[in-house]
C-alpha cells in the first residue's frame, strides 16, 4: 500500500496473489460497533450496538456469518477479542462456535503477561491456538475460522502502550518514520472545539506530544503489525501441510482505521479518512492466475464481508443484510448498481467523543457534528484535497454540493434502519 518501511512478508504475498481493496472503509469506527457490523453485515442503525455491552440477540445471530455457516455445516472457530457485548454475550456466543479461544475486552491486560515464564506474546498465542483449531480440520468438514488479533490494537493506559514480541525489538531501532503531513498543530487548530478536547486528544497526549514518543509510539505499531504478519505466515504453512491451502479462502481486514498523531489526535472514531479507512486483501486460491494481484477501487464496506463469505460457501445471504457481496469483484466482474457512496455514523461514548455523521462519495466528503450548537459541518473535494485540509462547508460556490450531501446523509440515515 507504499509503506517502504514495515515489514510485512506475509500479506505483502497474500496481496501479490489475491485481489486488494484499495477503498475499504467501515460504516462505524470502534470496535464494538464495528465488529456487530462484520457478524451481521449490518449498519449500526439496524443492529443497535451502540456500547461495550449489548450482546446480541438470539434473532440477530442466528442471521451472522457464522451461525449460517455452522448451520450449513461448517466447523466454525474463533480466536482472540470477541468485542460484541460483555461478559454474557461473550459466554452465549462461546456456545455457537465449535472451537472457541475468544477473550472479552483486549483479553489480557498486556500483551506479555509479566508472570508467565515463556514471554509469549499475545499475537503469537492467538496464532499457536490458529494452528490447534486447524489441526483439527479435515478434508471432508468445511470450516471457517476467525481470528481477531488485538494488536495492533494499544494496551490503554499501560506503561507500554504497543508493547511488541521479544522477538521483534530490535526491528526499526534505526528508522526515523516520517509522521502524517497533517500531525501539526496547525491541523490541531482546524478540527472542532469538541474533538479538541475529546478522548482523541487525550491519547495523543500520551503518545505523541514530542517527537521521541511519536517514534517510539510508531516503532512499536510496526513492530506488532509486524507480529501479526508472522503469524499469518505460520497459519498459511499449516494450510499447506495439511492438504487445506487451496480450498482455503483468506480475508484480512481490520475493524477500524487510526490515527498516528493526524490532526494532533490519536485512535479513531471520527469521519477523517485515517479513521474509517481499513486494509482489505481477499486470496482465493481458486482464481485462475490472470485474476490475481489486482485492485479494486470501487468503495467496500465492513458490511460487505458476512454476504461474500456466504456467498463464497455457495448459500444465500438472509435479507437482514444490508452489506453487498464482493465475491462478483474477486472474478474480476463489476456488480450492476454498485454504490458511489455510504453513510457512516458514530454515536458511542458521547461524553468522550463527539458524535458525528455524514456520506462519503468518491469524490467527496460530508461531516455534520450532531451534538453541537450551532450545527457543525465539513465539506471535503477528495480528488483535489485527499488529506482533508479545507472545509468547502462555508464556500458559497459549493453550497449546491453541500445541500445534496446533507440531504443524502438525512435521507440515507433513515433508509437504513
Amino acid at each position: 500500500m507504499g509503506n517502504q518501511f514495515v515489514q510485512t512478508p506475509h500479506l505483502d504475498s497474500l496481496a501479490a496473489e489475491g485481489v486488494v481493496f484499495r477503498h475499504s472503509f467501515v460504516t462505524t469506527s470502534i470496535c464494538s460497533v464495528s465488529r456487530a457490523s462484520l457478524l451481521t453485515g449490518q449498519w449500526m442503525k439496524r443492529h443497535g450496538i451502540t456500547d461495550f455491552a449489548t450482546g446480541l440477540t438470539g434473532e440477530q445471530w442466528r442471521d451472522t456469518y457464522p451461525a449460517r455457516l455452522r448451520a450449513s455445516g461448517y466447523r466454525t472457530g474463533f480466536i482472540g477479542k470477541f468485542g460484541v457485548g460483555a461478559a454474557e454475550a461473550v459466554a452465549t456466543a462461546e456456545k455457537s462456535f465449535d472451537f472457541w479461544r475468544g477473550e472479552k475486552g483486549q483479553g489480557s491486560p498486556d500483551f506479555i503477561n509479566p508472570k508467565d515464564p515463556t514471554r509469549t506474546h499475545q499475537t503469537a498465542r492467538f496464532g499457536g491456538q490458529s494452528l490447534e483449531f486447524i489441526d483439527g480440520c479435515t478434508q471432508e468438514t468445511p470450516f471457517c475460522l476467525s481470528i481477531s488479533f488485538t494488536a495492533v490494537h494499544a494496551r490503554d493506559g499501560r506503561p507500554r502502550e504497543f508493547q511488541p514480541d521479544d522477538r521483534d525489538e530490535s526491528l526499526y531501532t534505526d528508522t526515523v518514520f516520517p509522521l502524517p503531513r497533517t500531525a501539526s498543530d496547525e491541523a490541531f487548530q482546524r478540527v472542532p472545539e469538541a474533538v479538541k478536547q475529546s478522548e482523541g486528544r487525550v491519547r495523543w497526549q500520551r503518545r505523541f506530544a514530542t517527537p521521541a514518543m511519536a517514534q517510539g509510539i510508531v516503532r512499536d505499531y510496526y513492530r506488532l503489525l509486524t507480529g501479526v504478519d508472522r503469524e499469518i505466515g505460520r497459519l498459511r504453512a499449516a494450510l499447506r501441510e495439511r492438504g487445506l491451502a487451496d480450498r482455503t479462502v483468506i480475508i484480512v481486514t481490520g475493524d477500524n482505521g487510526f490515527a498516528l498523531g493526524d490532526r494532533g489526535l490519536a485512535d479513531k472514531w471520527f469521519m477523517w479518512e485515517e479513521d474509517i479507512r481499513v486494509p482489505t486483501v481477499i486470496f482465493d486460491p481458486r482464481q485462475p492466475r490472470a485474476q490475481r494481484g489486482r485492485s479494486v477501487t470501487a468503495l467496500t464496506l465492513n458490511v460487505d464481508f458476512a454476504p461474500t463469505m456466504l456467498e463464497l460457501a455457495g448459500l444465500t445471504p438472509p435479507p437482514a443484510m444490508q452489506g453487498r457481496s464482493l465475491a462478483p469483484w474477486l472474478r474480476g466482474e463489476t456488480p450492476a448498481g454498485w454504490r458511489t457512496d455510504f453513510y457512516y455514523e458514530h454515536v458511542t461514548l458521547p461524553q468522550m467523543i463527539p458524535p458525528c455523521e455524514g456520506v462519503r462519495t468518491e469524490d467527496w466528503k460530508y461531516i455534520r457534528w450532531t451534538a453541537t450548537s450551532p450545527l457543525l459541518e465539513e465539506l471535503y473535494h477528495l480528488t483535489n484535497d485527499p488529506l482533508e485540509e479545507t472545509n468547502l462547508a462555508g464556500d458559497p460556490a459549493h453550497a449546491a454540493k453541500l445541500a445534496t450531501l446533507r440531504a443524502a446523509t438525512t435521507a440515507q440515515a433513515a433508509a437504513l434502519r
